[in-house]
């Protein structure tokens, strides 16, 4: 969920709409609910007209998050969407749809599964919901565990990279674990399994490897991190376990890399969230999280309900949800199968290769991200003496291109990325396009004034003292820099 805020457009407090007009003149309040309904036609243009200001998700290439599915798809998740997924007696072929997901993703992820045997896991709303159900897990085993052993358990910690992401730290606060991260170097940006387990104590409930890095899309080394903890836990007497982090990489690593052992393969892992709205090729919001048996997940965290018709076990952070994306997944694994997931995994693959070939051409970029991981190119500039990258991320905008950049988390902080994710939608035609575009962005970059130069004017022009703070540089630089862009844009108008 995302704190409410309000934009302060300048104008008044109403809403107002062009063609809405052609069925309504009364004026809308924008915070607060009128005293009279509208018509149907004029509440649907109002919205209608408001979104359009949105940006095309398509080209939102910030996310991992699917925008595309199949227009048979579409139909089958506008059909349930009234359909309340926690309703289990009333809708019972919706659950069971979702029990074979979590069976079909179980047996993906090589649970040690016997032939009769069901799969222990739950359909979520994303990743972040899955981490924390994963999370309440280890910290509840660890407290069992600790309590038997007459032991204190009021310090838990879990132990990551600083490259995890934000549902981690999410986590760690709401749960009360402290949140023990490895930090990153220049040209290393995962979790270092040795100095990872070199944090690990009685108190962790669990180290968590990330199977696709947000930052740039690479593979941690689980198997590594696996042996070490084996030797260690053999040296101690403990037995910190494994999580494995696959939102990204869930659904890619089987199909890409068959032999990467990240896995129930590995016996530490003991439980794996992959998220169905990113490479599961969902619309968002489903997530998954699979437990390697049942003795990993304890029973005091489960619920039994009855008031909804019959006793049904429940084990989630919230309780109503639309069964659209179950359904939605449910549709992807029979229609695409093991094949068509690999088909749709290599194309992403290639494209990525083609955008990463494209960019190292043009011989500004150093290239960031792996070949072996999630499909996606992130990159920084070689010469940061002219302009940098979130320049080129603001001005790639105006070709309705969406590039996030960033810096990158301790102690690697001081280099800065750009990052392209490549999803199935995203073909190589827009590869070559995105590639023109950048190159176009870099040309007219380079025709403004450098940032020393215009350090050097903005010293002489303002009697900038050298005690001057290097923040209030670097203010009036910016202000130089879009003072000149607004000047340029003044000479070229259009009729």
């Amino acid at each position: 969920m995302v704190l409410s805020k309000t934009i302060n457009s300048g104008s008044d407090d109403s809403l107002h709409s062009t063609f809405a007009s052609r069925y309504v003149r009364t004026v809308l309040p924008r915070f607060k609910i009128a005293e009279t309904s509208i018509p149907k036609e004029a509440a649907y243009q109002i919205i209608n007209d408001e979104l359009m200001l949105d940006g095309n998700p398509r080209l939102n290439l910030a996310s991992f998050v699917t925008t595309w599915m199949e227009p048979e798809c579409d139909k089958l998740i506008m059909a349930s969407i009234n359909k309340n997924y926690v309703d289990m007696d009333e809708y019972p072929v919706t659950t069971e749809l979702q029990n074979r997901c979590v069976n079909m993703i179980a047996h993906l992820f090589n649970a040690p599964l016997g032939d009769s045997e069901t799969a222990v896991g739950v359909g979520t709303v994303g990743s972040s919901e899955a981490i924390m159900l994963a999370g309440l897990a280890f910290k509840r085993r660890w407290q069992n565990k600790m309590r038997a052993a007459g032991k204190p358990c009021d310090k838990p910690n879990i132990v990551t990279g600083a490259n995890v992401q934000v549902c981690w730290e999410k986590f760690a606060r709401y749960f009360e674990v402290e949140l023990k991260e490895v930090k990153l170097s220049e040209g290393y940006y995962v979790m270092d399994p040795e100095k990872a387990v070199e944090m690990v104590d009685e108190n962790t409930i669990c180290v968590a490897a990330i199977l696709g890095s947000t930052l740039n899309g690479e593979f941690e080394d689980v198997k590594r991190l696996n042996d070490l903890l084996v030797e260690k836990n053999a040296e101690t007497g403990w037995d910190t376990p494994i999580h494995v982090d696959a939102a990204s990489g869930g659904f890619i690593a089987p199909f890409l890399y068959p032999e990467l052992e990240w896995d129930f393969r590995l016996p530490l892992v003991k439980s794996i969230n992959v998220s169905g709205h990113k490479y599961g090729l969902v619309y968002a919001g489903i997530g998954w999280v699979i437990w390697r048996n049942k003795e990993d997940l304890p029973d005091e965290l489960i619920f039994h309900i009855n008031y909804l018709g019959a006793d049904q076990p429940t084990f989630t952070l919230n309780f109503s949800k639309g069964s659209s994306q179950i359904i939605a997944q449910y549709y992807q694994l029979i229609r695409l199968g093991f094949e068509g997931y690999k088909n749709i995994m290599e194309n992403c693959q290639e494209n990525a290769m083609v955008l990463k070939e494209g960019l190292e051409k043009t011989e500004r970029f150093n290239i960031v991200s792996k070949d072996c991981g999630v499909p996606l190119v992130a990159f920084s500039l070689k010469d940061h003496s002219q302009h940098n990258e979130f320049e080129i991320s603001d001005m790639l905008r105006r070709f309705g291109w969406i590039v996030p950049a960033y810096t990158m988390p301790p102690d690697a902080q001081h280099i800065t990325v750009l990052r392209v994710v490549i999803r199935e939608d995203f073909s190589r035609t827009l590869a070559e396009r995105l590639v023109n575009d950048i190159v176009k962005v870099l040309h007219e970059l380079d025709t403004l004034p450098a940032k020393v130069n215009a350090k050097i004017t903005v010293s002489e022009e303002n009697g900038v003292a050298n005690s001057t703070t290097e923040m209030e540089v670097q203010r009036k630089i910016t202000d130089a820099w879009r003072k000149f862009v607004a000047d340029k844009k003044k000479t070229n108008g259009v009729c």
